[in-house]
């Protein structure tokens, strides 16, 4: 068989292959093709293609330049190189093909709407808008152009330009892939969650299997407050892809918020087993932590929370976990300096100065111990726990006006708590016991 005649064969059956989308075995049929004939430039454009089909974008990249030095005035293939540069970050060359592109093709729009896109992407915006106008010039109902556009004013921070954008995107063409996403995702970032959701929905409608998006949805949905939705959410991803580790780690959370450790533990220990020990989810170690504080194992709740500390030493909220742990286990010294690195982070955390009091008490420091307490009461005037506490502690000082003021503030703060209650009988029977113990003392007792 002549050689000439093999190839145009082989190129024929690449095409069967590809309109079969038997990628990898259409582009073994054109390369045997190339190997006869390598100077046909349409065969390596064909070839970038399929490089491209098989997610190969650096060696499409090769065979759409192998294409161009043979025929460098095919526009079509310049578009696909640039396109090719830039979906592999190739941002500054991509540009290069694109303006070149434009220089010799003065009114073919795609040079202009690609080169939005990657001045964008290069931080060049007012490029990027420049670039938006000539292309609205040529073509003013490419919604390529007013995606790209978006993007480069969500960067910017200009959101509300940014979603009128996208959504004259959803007029021009309402089934483009994304663009319900990045609406979502600027709603969101306006603070506006409900708006937020529901493209995100619409987005979920278009593409239902991807557990991506549908992660994003379900952490809006618990932004949102609403946990039952929200676990749903991760129980359905779990069902379409059973190893996720992101969406049983949230779920953990959930359980663990919800006051249920022992799940939230399963949850935590699955992950960890997933991700062969290595989870590298943020927060890992501190909600294990939580979770084995929560069911009393303090020692190994401890080395998760030291862990914690470790990779994150600036979170106020891991450091006052820690310290909670240290107080459970009967260490007050330990967790006192845990609250005190806390208060240095925030030191208008009222829960960690309460707890810093509670140790500073525990080791026999009443009128330090006091300070804290009146201070995490200035910080938030209506804790109940931190005025029963100061309450008790100017009671032990004998401080009875200053108790009694503390402990009125106290239950009127929460009322409806019995254990406040039970409190505010304790301290007056603590009282009276008190001034009785003085009388015995002093011998003063009246005789019946």
């Amino acid at each position: 068989m002549n050689d000439w005649l093999e190839a145009e064969q082989r190129v024929e059956r690449a095409q069967q292959f590809s309109e079969a989308q038997r990628w990898a075995e259409a582009l073994a049929e054109l390369e045997v093709a190339l190997s006869i004939n390598p100077n046909n430039a349409l065969w390596h454009a064909q070839r970038g293609y399929l490089l491209e089909e098989l997610d190969r974008s650096g060696d499409a990249v090769e065979a759409y330049s192998a294409s161009l030095e043979l025929e460098p005035a095919d526009g079509d293939v310049a578009l696909a190189l640039g396109v090719a540069l830039a979906r592999l970050g190739r941002f500054a060359q991509s540009l290069e093909v694109f303006d070149a592109l434009a220089k010799r093709y003065p009114d073919f729009e795609p040079a202009y709407c690609n080169r939005i896109h990657v001045n964008a992407e290069l931080g060049r915006h007012d490029q990027a808008e420049e670039m938006f106008y000539l292309a609205q010039e040529l073509d003013d109902a490419c919604p390529h152009c007013f995606y790209h556009m978006g993007a480069s004013l969500a960067a910017r921070e200009q959101l509300d330009r940014a979603i009128y954008c996208w959504e004259h995107v959803l007029e021009l063409e309402p089934d483009y892939v994304g663009v319900n996403r990045r609406i979502a995702h600027a709603y969101h970032a306006k603070g506006c969650l409900e708006q937020a959701r529901e493209f995100f929905l619409r987005e979920v409608r278009d593409d239902p299997g991807n557990t991506d998006l549908l992660f994003e949805l379900a952490e809006l949905t618990l932004e949102m407050g609403h946990a039952a939705t929200a676990a749903a959410k991760f129980e359905q991803i779990l069902e379409l892809d059973p190893r996720h580790p992101e969406s049983r780690f949230a779920l953990g959370k959930i359980h663990l918020r919800q006051g249920r450790p022992d799940q939230a533990l399963a949850c935590f220990e699955a992950v960890d087993l997933l991700t062969e020990r290595d989870p590298a989810l943020p927060e890992f170690d501190w909600r294990m932590g939580q979770a084995l504080f929560q069911l009393g194992r303090f020692a190994e709740s401890r080395a998760r929370l030291e862990a914690a500390a470790a990779k994150d030493p600036d979170n106020r909220r891991i450091l006052r976990s820690l310290a909670d742990c240290h107080l459970a286990s009967g260490r007050p010294a330990e967790a006192a300096d845990g609250y005190r690195k806390a208060l240095a982070i925030e030191g208008r955390d009222p829960i960690s100065r309460h707890r810093l009091g509670i140790c500073l008490a525990k080791l026999n420091r009443p009128a330090v111990a006091l300070e804290h307490f009146l201070e995490a009461v200035r910080i938030q005037p209506d804790f109940a726990a931190a005025l029963a506490s100061a309450a008790r502690t100017h009671a032990q000082l004998g401080q009875w006006r200053a108790a009694r003021r503390m402990l009125r503030r106290a239950v009127l703060s929460n009322p409806g708590d019995a254990a406040m209650r039970r409190f505010h009988d304790h301290f007056w029977r603590f009282r009276m016991g008190y001034y009785l113990r003085r009388i015995f003392r002093r011998g003063a007792l009246p005789t019946i």
